[in-house]
């Protein structure tokens, strides 16, 4: 049994992390960041959830970049193949479920 405060949670550096579970392969982790990720492709699925903040989502489809502005509360899902990469708004805490060492 554990309570996580994700508001009060602050990495020391850009997209830091702490553990919040692994279950059988799939891992759910709290991230902190005020800086743009990288593109990347996961080797998965992944569930994107933004908890305190805003995130610029990019992403692209058919070799074509598109955006969407995601706001606390906004969840964004990457099938398997999305390219993207997240630019938040200042300082943003995600939540992050995807598959155990993935990108």
């Amino acid at each position: 049994m554990e309570i996580v405060r994700g508001k009060e949670f602050k990495a020391e550096r850009a997209w830091g992390a702490r553990d919040i579970a692994n279950m059988n392969g799939i891992t759910t982790r709290l991230h902190w960041t005020d800086q743009p990720y990288k593109w990347h492709v996961n080797d998965g699925e992944e569930v994107f959830v933004v908890l305190d903040g805003q995130v610029d989502m990019l992403y692209r489809m058919e070799g074509q970049e598109e955006s969407v502005l995601l706001n606390t509360g906004d969840i964004f899902f990457a099938s398997i193949g999305t390219e993207h990469v997240a630019h938040p708004r200042g300082e943003v805490r995600v939540l992050v479920v995807e598959s155990e060492g993935s990108v």
